[in-house]
């Protein structure tokens, strides 16, 4: 489709450019995303029945919700504004925009996984779980106690929003950086490589492209 509309619709432009259609921006990103899911791609850590479960869950699924199923919404939280309660902007599902000193909300329809930072503050962790720091929060929490802080507060009607939106009731994940669970989080960090197969947003792009030159030459 894309050699096509270099070949016959888009405006001549050097070899080395890639050229992609308004309306087919972001399908490189999403078939990226789809070939590295567990819906395509077996994984070790996915029982063969969550897998199933997967794979018959997204034919039923609306645009919206196979949207984000595909590419996760990922959000900055430790810089949240107590003064509003709108959802954050979401940031690039990749590592590279996660950082040590901060707190991330990841949203893929079927879970809500809260990443916390291996520097996390002392203060922030106080406000989200009523604890000294980040040892003391237990990863076994499905549920953010109700602190009595506009912070706390802040953050658990924004996660009701987000649930609100959605057709099913996503599980709570606690995530600390470095630890064993944090593989899941990661693997969900779709414009990275992915840690079972399948190339990075970037690396995929230049297949794309040189894929495209081989077709126009």
């Amino acid at each position: 489709m894309l050699a096509c509309y270099r070949k016959n619709c888009a405006s001549p432009s050097a070899a080395s450019q890639l050229i992609l259609p308004d309306a087919m921006k972001v399908l490189p990103v999403y078939m990226n995303c789809l070939l590295k899911t567990c819906v395509l791609l077996g994984r070790p850590d996915v029982a063969v029945d969550e897998r199933a479960f997967q794979r018959q869950l997204v034919l039923t699924m609306g645009v919206a919700d196979s949207q984000l199923f595909f590419y996760p919404q990922l959000l900055p939280i430790h810089t949240l504004d107590v003064t509003s309660t709108a959802v954050p902007a979401a940031i690039r599902c990749s590592e590279s925009r996660l950082s040590e000193d901060g707190v991330f909300l990841l949203v893929n329809g079927l879970n809500v996984f809260l990443w916390l930072g291996a520097s996390s503050p002392p203060e922030l962790i106080q406000g989200i779980f009523s604890v000294p720091s980040l040892a003391h929060v237990s990863t076994d929490t499905t549920l953010l106690p109700e602190v009595g802080n506009p912070y706390s507060q802040t953050l658990r009607t924004i996660m009701s929003t987000i649930q609100q939106k959605r057709p099913y009731s996503m599980k709570l994940v606690i995530v600390k950086q470095r630890e064993q669970a944090e593989m899941v989080f990661r693997q969900l960090l779709v414009e990275d490589k992915g840690p079972h197969g399948g190339p990075s947003y970037v690396d995929f792009l230049c297949c794309v492209h040189k894929e495209i030159c081989q077709l126009l030459n």
